[in-house]
């Protein structure tokens, strides 16, 4: 048998079943989970699938959306230049009348590069088409002793078979993230015979791991500005880190303060750098101006996840300080309760 018809029988004995996204030609619901998966893990990405598609069903409901809509739906399931990206094309899709049916027509939406595109056409369309995706790529690296990443894509359209593609594709992707992991379950791979690191002893060497090195830190501070349980936010610029999303002012705006406090900095971290974010408590007179919400509608806005943490930790505080007063009788004050939040951290 070949290396394709190995991984078609395996598919159909061991590949996995019931998700969301299988067994459908629909090329909105089938490019939808394939941004979503991009760096992401299945069991993460199925609940944010199903609520997008309970409130976006189809492509043209996502396109008259607003940006700020979308982001709150895809908040915190990070990189968030991809939930920009799908409401940019699909703007693109419902002006063009219809999804495009080829690999490389696909390509030229925004934010769907080949490995994707092909991944739709294969399974909206059954194109014969390669993907290359990160796990796919460790797949064909070990089985095929391939270092050089310039080879493996005409090594990944070498194998294509010439029927049964949609089940060889998903094969592939299966096989990469279930069994040929970053420790692999060579016991359980049906390619393994044939396998050239298992067999020269190279399993961790291939495909070459990057150097790594240390992360770059960067410091970031917030002024957390309250007022009873209200919040202030900011629309973060596009593009650049959060972008389009809402978060707190880093420069204190000017306004009467009451009370300033510094919070315990919350870490968090990305793909090229970490970041720590000091958050500083500021009690202000008034909530006068734009961008002031109430704690719960923070909560549910299109917000990061340190940016929810820290609202939910403060709306804790104060719901706790709340009843503790009126255990003793004494009248709830709001503003003296979130004054007296907890010190939030990650």
């Amino acid at each position: 048998m070949s290396f394709a018809q190995k991984l078609i029988a395996w598919q159909r004995r061991r590949g996995r079943r019931g998700l969301p996204w299988q067994g459908m030609r629909d090329p909105y619901r089938i490019w939808l989970s394939e941004v979503m998966l991009q760096q992401t893990q299945v069991a993460t990405v199925v609940p944010y699938y199903q609520r997008f598609l309970k409130r976006f069903p189809t492509v043209k409901a996502l396109a008259v959306a607003s940006e700020d809509e979308v982001l709150r739906l895809w908040s915190g399931l990070g990189y968030y230049a991809r939930g920009r990206n799908l409401h940019a094309a699909a703007k693109e899709v419902v002006q063009r009348g219809s999804f495009p049916r080829k690999a490389q027509d696909l390509q030229t939406l925004s934010g769907i590069g080949r490995s994707t595109a092909a991944a739709i056409a294969v399974f909206a369309f059954g194109e014969r088409a390669a993907i290359l995706d990160g796990n796919v790529k460790r797949v064909l690296s070990r089985a095929y002793g391939v270092q050089d990443e310039k080879a493996l894509w005409p090594l990944a359209e070498r194998l294509l078979p010439r029927h049964g593609i949609e089940t060889y594709t998903q094969a592939l992707m299966d096989l990469g993230a279930t069994v040929c992991t970053r420790n692999p379950h060579c016991a359980a791979c049906p390619v393994a015979s044939q396998c050239v690191a298992r067999r020269d002893g190279r399993v961790h060497e291939l495909p070459s791991p990057r150097p790594r090195r240390p992360l770059p830190l960067k410091r970031a501070t917030w002024f957390v500005l309250t007022n009873g349980e209200k919040v202030l936010l900011q629309r973060r610029p596009a593009p650049g880190i959060w972008g389009g999303l809402w978060c707190f002012p880093e420069r204190k705006p000017a306004v009467p303060v009451r009370s300033v406090r510094e919070l315990a900095p919350i870490h968090h971290g990305f793909t090229h750098f970490r970041l720590r974010i000091q958050p500083v408590l500021c009690e202000v007179e008034s909530a006068a101006g734009e961008g002031w919400v109430s704690m719960r509608e923070a909560s549910a806005s299109a917000v990061p996840a340190p940016v929810r943490e820290l609202v939910q930790a403060l709306r804790s505080g104060a719901q706790g300080a709340r009843a503790r007063r009126r255990a003793r009788g004494a009248p709830a004050s709001p503003r003296a309760a979130a004054a007296r939040a907890p010190r939030a951290g990650r």
